[in-house]
């Protein structure tokens, strides 16, 4: 093992040869006979994962936004900190066992662990729809709570989530982001991918406002619906707004008669006052009495005085346990993660390499042990920047040639086989289930990303002779339809296989 090594170790530090002539030939006539491609800034290296040759580079060592390319980095982390078997865990919590009649003299605690799939999505990963009840999770730990035989809490239904530090947002998402399903506030306590879905049916008549239908079906929102039933053929955008911080969601716009539904799908503004709420729901629907409300506990970023390293973690909630849930095995969530590009779970693997490894569950101790795990993999801090794990913020950056580094050290070490297996699969699975048929179909394991103006695509693939490369495409001002830039993307990659 130590000569494989060696030898492995010898192959990643021999220099780089020139380019391949006739690969960067084809791409070089492909980027400029494009306009699309043309009008944007392009960076690209594609290296031979069995002798270290680089095959193309354009603008390696230049910054990009990465968008979701970010979760490579994040996925990667938590593969090699934390493992693919760990797991979380979500606990009920009273401060005594009930007495013989039922009664629990104080409040009920659910106390979140940074579990994401508490939600009806099925584990492992498959295609299609996520479908079921949204609150599947909270009936069965609600079950577990009758089954102890409470038959009523003298007190307050909590919702716990401070296992992580309360910071649901990150520097550089926008102030709209959390209004929306891919922006959701970040939790230890996460009830079906923080969000909600908001149906918008048409009403009976012309001019009756449209009846509005709630999954899961639990008042949270105050909302002001003032969209209307119309008879034009066509109608124009319904649009909606909730203003940071509040509770108040305001709807407007026309419904045709007759008309298609519209699933609006909401960020839910604080997490774990849902999760409380829809507890206490389920309790009640199990005749158990609650006399309290439903409320949240956080951590506050405040109370810490240091957010990179504690040097005692943070005591986790207390109590007699009357239920528990524990999750499936990380790398079953980075396959979600990575394959549908599911930004909140790739926020809470973060944080949950801080919590394990630097006792404090915060979004700038994930990034300082991410700037140590790079710094393992030789990547300078100088190489890029991250300000979260999803790839939302607007203010990361790093270089082509940075994705690449990572994604060699990831096929030389351990975690190899983990982390190709989370890639979303050219022409199979995943965000590239569309993508790369024929015969490229199965040979791209890679990441996409997308913001406005943005694409990305990095990963592995398969060349004809046998042969793996790590390859990584960035584009940033890009101001033609995404659809082009990815057409251009994807040929890149079929010059690549060949």
């Amino acid at each position: 093992m130590k000569t494989a090594s060696l030898a492995l170790a010898l192959v990643l530090a021999l220099p780089a040869a020139a380019p391949a002539a006739p690969l960067a030939e084809s791409i070089g006539r492909l980027l400029a006979n494009s306009p699309a491609a043309r009008a944007a800034f392009w960076g690209l290296e594609v290296v031979d994962l069995k002798t270290g040759r680089i095959l193309y580079q354009l603008n390696p060592n230049r910054f990009f936004i990465p968008a979701s390319n970010t979760k490579l980095f994040s996925i990667s982390l938590a593969l090699a900190r934390l493992g693919p078997g760990y797991t979380f865990s979500t606990r009920v919590l009273a401060d005594s066992p009930p007495d013989a009649a039922g009664v629990l003299d104080g409040p009920l605690c659910l106390a979140g662990g940074g579990d994401p799939n508490l939600s009806p999505r099925d584990i492992p990963y498959h295609m299609g729809p996520v479908t079921g009840d949204p609150l599947a999770a909270i009936e069965e730990l609600a079950s577990q709570v009758a089954a102890h035989g409470v038959r009523r809490v003298e007190g307050d239904v909590i919702g716990d989530d401070t296992w992580y530090v309360w910071q649901p947002y990150a520097d550089g998402w926008s102030i709209e982001d959390p209004q929306y399903e891919y922006g959701a506030p970040v939790s230890a306590l996460a009830i079906n991918d923080n969000t909600l879905t908001l149906a918008v049916r048409p009403g009976e008549r012309e001019g009756d406002p449209a009846a509005l239908v709630l999954n899961p079906a639990l008042e949270y929102y105050t909302i002001d619906n003032r969209i209307r039933t119309t008879g034009a053929a066509e109608t124009g955008p319904i649009r909606f707004e909730r203003a940071a911080h509040t509770f108040e969601l305001q709807l407007w716009g026309e419904i045709a008669l007759g008309g298609r539904v519209l699933d609006l799908s909401l960020g839910i503004e604080d997490p774990a006052l849902y999760a409380a709420l829809a507890l206490r729901q389920a309790l009640e629907k199990r005749g158990i009495t609650v006399t309290g409300e439903a409320r949240a506990r956080h951590q506050y970023p405040n109370t810490i005085s240091d957010l990179r390293r504690a040097a005692v973690p943070p005591a986790a909630p207390e109590g007699v346990e009357l239920a528990r849930r524990t999750s499936a095995p990380l790398v079953e969530d980075l396959r979600v993660t990575a394959k549908v590009s599911q930004n909140l779970h790739a926020e809470m693997a973060l944080r949950a390499v801080a919590r394990a490894r630097r006792n404090i569950g915060s979004r700038e101790a994930g990034l300082a042990e991410m700037e140590d795990f790079l710094s393992e993999a030789g990547i300078a801090s100088t190489a890029y920047t991250f300000h979260d794990g999803s790839g939302l913020s607007r203010s990361n950056l790093v270089t082509p040639a940075t994705v690449v580094k990572l994604l060699r050290h990831m096929y030389a070490g351990a975690r190899r086989d983990d982390l190709i297996s989370v890639l979303p699969v050219g022409g199979q699975d995943g965000t590239l289930s569309g993508r790369f048929g024929g015969a490229a179909a199965g040979r791209i394991h890679a990441k996409t990303g997308s913001l406005a103006h943005v694409n990305a695509l990095s990963g592995y693939a398969l060349r004809a002779n046998g042969d793996w490369v790590a390859f990584s495409i960035l584009v940033n001002n890009a101001n033609a339809p995404a659809s082009e830039i990815r057409a251009v993307m994807d040929r890149i990659c079929t010059l690549i296989l060949n």
